[in-house]
């Protein structure tokens, strides 16, 4: 039976990938650091700030999606240049893949008060694929598509962005994944290998001051489309309680925007519920948690997923005497 959910959950992801294209690993607690889909949020914080994220996608899933990201940008003192490296893990059942990006921003004041900032950014890096076929079973002995033993493919990628902010709002958009599914398509593998297609997000959201001081509501979005697997729409939303203490919640669907022939079925439409929180321990210290809950076509199948944050800033002596608050 368990072998039987396993292959059942890694078909229906095989089919929302578009057989073997590689989307980003999914996060719901981007909004905590955004730096990890558009490089132009590098330095937003305006300060040096690390972060690292977990991800367990269906617990109690062979083979399901686990990821790890860890994340250091920081603002330089010309106030104009962002600065931000990631280190990704993921691993799909088997598929294993690694990456590493360093990502440049420049932000342009565009008011008199300095308090609005539009942000243009790039991530040059480089991407590890791997497929371990001990791990499948072809159900036909000499299947040429399935490889043997360890395949590992390392590509050298792009991704850009653009982030747009104020006081009371952000909007941005960015693409991951530029140039390396060229790189890896022009090799003309004998096999079937993930590819990494290009990956583009909409972001934006509002800070809502409900009580002076003690209560904020902030409400955002995100749109996350290629061009094989599903459209997804995620909807939050957060109270922010005496600036300690993020409660918040979201819906996730998935959304035609256009047609897209390798998405059939109930796969377009898979949901779920997240249940986010995000805890000030100190100024410095921030620990979140999310969980989300499938309420779609997996919902038979597919265990819980947890995902925890950890970030820490390092903050400098005028921060420390301002009352502040950040997307």
């Amino acid at each position: 039976m368990e072998r039987r959910r396993w292959y059942i959950i890694f078909l229906l992801t095989l089919v929302g990938l578009g057989s073997f294209a590689q989307q980003d690993a999914q996060y719901s607690q981007y909004i905590f650091n955004a730096v990890y889909i558009n490089p132009a949020y590098a330095g937003y914080r305006e300060r040096l700030n690390l972060n690292a994220t977990y991800r367990n996608q269906w617990t109690g899933i062979n083979g399901a999606p686990k990821s790890f990201s860890l994340a250091a940008d920081v603002l330089m003192p010309n106030e104009r240049v962002g600065l931000s490296l990631i280190l990704n893990a993921d691993q799909l059942g088997a598929q294993k893949n690694l990456s590493a990006f360093a990502n440049y921003a420049y932000r342009i004041s565009t008011n008199e008060d300095e308090t609005s900032k539009l942000a243009f950014g790039l991530g040059v890096g480089f991407q590890q694929f791997g497929i371990y076929g001990d791990m499948l079973e072809p159900g036909d002995a000499g299947d040429n598509f399935i490889p043997t033993g360890t395949i590992k493919e390392l590509v050298p990628d792009v991704r850009a962005g653009i982030f747009f902010s104020t006081p009371k709002m952000y909007v941005g958009g960015s693409v991951n994944n530029l140039i390396g599914k060229y790189i890896l398509d022009r090799k003309n593998l004998e096999f079937n290998f993930p590819t990494p297609e290009p990956n583009f997000y909409l972001t934006g959201g509002t800070l809502i001051p409900l009580v002076e001081y003690e209560i904020d509501f902030k409400p955002f979005f995100l749109i996350k489309d290629d061009a094989a697997g599903p459209t997804v729409l995620d909807l939050n939303a957060f109270f922010l309680f005496k600036q300690k203490l993020w409660i918040g919640a979201g819906y996730r669907t998935g959304i035609k925007l256009y047609n897209k022939p390798a998405v059939v079925g109930s796969v377009r439409n898979t949901n779920a519920l997240i249940g986010m929180a995000e805890v000030f321990v100190s100024e410095k210290l921030r620990i979140g948690y999310s969980y989300d809950h499938s309420v779609g076509s997996l919902a038979r199948y597919s265990g819980s997923t947890h995902e925890i944050s950890i970030s820490w800033n390092f903050m400098n002596e005028r921060e420390r005497r301002i009352n502040f608050c950040y997307f």
